[in-house]
């Protein structure tokens, strides 16, 4: 039989990975097998590791994005102003979703990437891989812990702190460790919708009441008020780079693109999907945060689930708790599974339920949770550790690698062309903007981190949500 005329012309992985993939059956009734170059034979009796959808992959890009840093927006704008901020929320989804695109073809011409590490692996060998893979664990275990931490402070916001927060901290790694541990991302995607419309629920009642209220909390009870809302503002070199980084932070997912486009079964559709869940996300964040931004002006509450009051604080925060921990299922399930496919890849236990297969999982899952717990406890300038490693890491995952990728893939070997050397320039400047946002991140961040005290210990018992007034 001849090749049908979809065929022609693909690469063998484009091929293998065009259909929608299921489990066939032998023709003597038999379990049937698929070869997965990064899970290996994926039969009937075991997880099915190619299982995300196109909805289930929507949704999983989406959740990994938004989160509780939307409503760091309205602190962009208060930062460089309206016009610029909605600017900036505008060209950073164009250049985040230029790069993304990089990831289909990638993952079709070298089907053995599961996630970063492997990328480094193609790009520069053993060497590449042990870095990119340091690069990728620590990220993922630090986003991790800030989610447990944010989940912690939810349930200080909604209990009005009715215990110690070492305790809430310990109560969300436990929850957070339990929804990790679902084996593949296809049984994850119910979870990301739950955590859409928790985000989307909470952020909006939050916006609703602003718009309501007479006065946001933070200003002045009584008497004349003054938003200071402005158009623009004459940032300091600090400030701006600040606003930069933290708009980055909103679209800063990528890295788990990766993961979903190894268990999708129709990869081919990654970049259409990707498109639609950036451009949903720009929406959501200029919508959100300019409205947050207009009628609270300058008295955005930190956090800024306040700015409408206790009461709104609670239910806001009580609405989000879903979400913040589906954020710490996605991260720690990803990191998790990096090192479960690189302890067992190559083994039929990666895809088998055996007994190596469990304990190593759960093992893995134990693992990463276990050590974003103690550094959300145990570390007590948390935060601004995070901005620290986040101004380190999120360039270089989000922007930095794709023009290597494009160099390994329509450079390094291949003859040139007009249209290679101005593909080239567009990713020298991509390059160029991501070191920038390493150099001028991590001063930013350093400046803060001096600036910031240590108020706490580890495993410290202190409200973390202000939610009750700090001893004088």
């Amino acid at each position: 039989m001849g090749k049908s005329s979809s065929d022609m012309g693909k690469s063998p992985s484009e091929k293998e990975y065009d259909a929608d993939v299921k489990v066939p059956e032998a023709e003597d009734g038999r379990p049937g097998v698929i070869q997965d170059a990064v899970f290996g034979e994926i039969t009937e009796g075991g997880p099915n590791f190619r299982g995300v959808g196109l909805g289930g992959t929507f949704v999983l890009m989406t959740k990994a994005n938004v989160g509780l840093g939307i409503l760091q927006i309205p602190f962009v704008f208060m930062t460089i102003g309206l016009v610029p901020g909605i600017i900036l929320l505008v060209l950073m989804a164009l250049l985040v979703m230029w790069t993304a695109t990089y990831i289909q073809g990638f993952k079709l011409n070298h089907p053995q990437v599961y996630g970063y590490a492997d990328i480094g692996e193609v790009l520069f060998g053993r060497i590449g891989r042990e870095i990119f893979s340091a690069v990728f664990v620590i990220n993922f275990v630090f986003v991790s812990a800030s989610a447990i931490v944010a989940v912690s402070t939810a349930l200080n916001a909604v209990s009005v702190h009715a215990t110690c927060t070492a305790v809430f901290i310990a109560a969300s790694a436990v929850v957070g460790w339990m929804l990790t541990s679902i084996k593949t991302l296809g049984n994850i995607t119910w979870l990301g919708w739950v955590g859409m419309v928790s985000i989307l629920a909470s952020v909006l009642t939050l916006t609703v009441a602003v718009g309501v209220n007479e006065r946001p909390a933070s200003a002045p009870p009584t008497g004349p008020w003054d938003k200071d809302f402005k158009l623009f503002v004459n940032a300091s070199a600090v400030g701006g780079i600040t606003a930069i980084t933290n708009v980055l932070y909103a679209y800063a997912a990528t890295p788990t693109y990766w993961g979903i486009i190894s268990e999708m079964r129709n990869p081919s559709m990654h970049n259409r999907m990707m498109v639609i869940s950036i451009s949903l996300c720009a929406v959501l964040y200029i919508a959100i945060g300019t409205t947050v931004y207009v009628f609270c002006g300058k008295y955005v509450s930190t956090p800024a689930l306040g700015s409408a009051g206790v009461l709104f604080k609670r239910i806001c925060y009580g609405l989000a708790i879903p979400a913040l921990l589906v954020s710490l299922c996605i991260y720690a399930h990803m990191a998790a599974k990096f090192l479960f496919i690189r302890i067992l890849q190559g083994t039929k236990h990666i895809a088998q339920p055996t007994k190596r297969h469990w304990i190593t999982w759960f093992g893995c899952t134990t693992a990463v949770v276990g050590v974003a717990y103690i550094l959300g406890s145990a570390i007590p300038t948390f935060g601004a550790i995070v901005g620290l490693i986040g101004s380190l890491f999120t360039p270089q995952t989000t922007i930095i690698v794709f023009p290597l990728i494009w160099w390994h893939d329509h450079w390094r070997y291949t003859p040139k062309s007009q249209r290679s050397y101005w593909m080239l320039a567009v990713n020298v400047f991509i390059l160029a903007a991501g070191i920038f946002f390493v150099v001028g991140g991590m001063y930013a961040a350093v400046v803060e981190l001096i600036k910031t005290g240590a108020t706490n210990g580890p495993w410290t018992c202190a409200d973390n949500s202000g939610s009750v007034p700090a001893a004088s």
